[in-house]
């Protein structure tokens, strides 16, 4: 149901097409920065529609998405960037400046450039993940020390996602 609502962000809304094609396009965009399986991407941003698509382009080029809490103290930022040496960072354009050092950073507003920008090709990439790959980087609070980073694999997430629905019966009604 391309046309069907797959994201409501306050009065903004988009479609499961135009989802799928703005990920493709960022999906291209961080291919042609390096992003393939198992390269982590940061994704330091507030809730937004761009932050799913932010995710799912990740996804779509092959690499695992690191989130950044903005709310983090730098210090906590600095380490999390130096240990997981992410490839690129997606932030929010205000939250970009307030990053430490880290290399290739991809703004808010170059990601509505790059979902708009109807030279990218907006179909599917030939990616495909296989179950031991990565699909996001968390890291540990740190309580006992310094935060650790902890990766999970697609197969991990896929088991969780199989464990919910058979557990809560979700169906194309529900919104989650």
């Amino acid at each position: 149901a391309p046309d069907a609502i797959a994201l409501e962000f306050g009065e903004d809304s988009l479609s499961y097409g135009e989802l799928n094609r703005r990920a493709n396009r960022l999906a291209a965009r961080l291919r042609e920065r390096g992003v393939m399986r198992d390269v982590v991407v940061g994704v330091c941003m507030e809730r937004s529609i761009e932050l799913v698509i932010a995710l799912l382009g990740t996804l779509k080029a092959g690499g695992a998405y690191l989130p950044l809490d903005p709310t983090y103290p730098r210090a906590r930022l600095e380490h999390i960037l130096s240990d997981a040496s992410p490839a690129v960072v997606i932030a929010d354009d205000e939250l970009a400046a307030t990053l430490p050092e880290f290399g290739s950073c991809l703004r808010t507003s170059e990601l509505r450039a790059i979902g708009a920008d109807a030279s990218i090709t907006t179909g599917d990439s030939e990616h495909e993940s296989a179950p031991e790959d990565l699909v996001y980087v968390i890291f540990t609070s740190g309580s006992t020390g310094m935060p650790k980073g902890v990766g999970n694999t697609h197969a991990g997430l896929s088991n969780r996602l199989c464990w919910m629905q058979a557990e809560y019966r979700l169906t194309d009604a529900d919104c989650v």
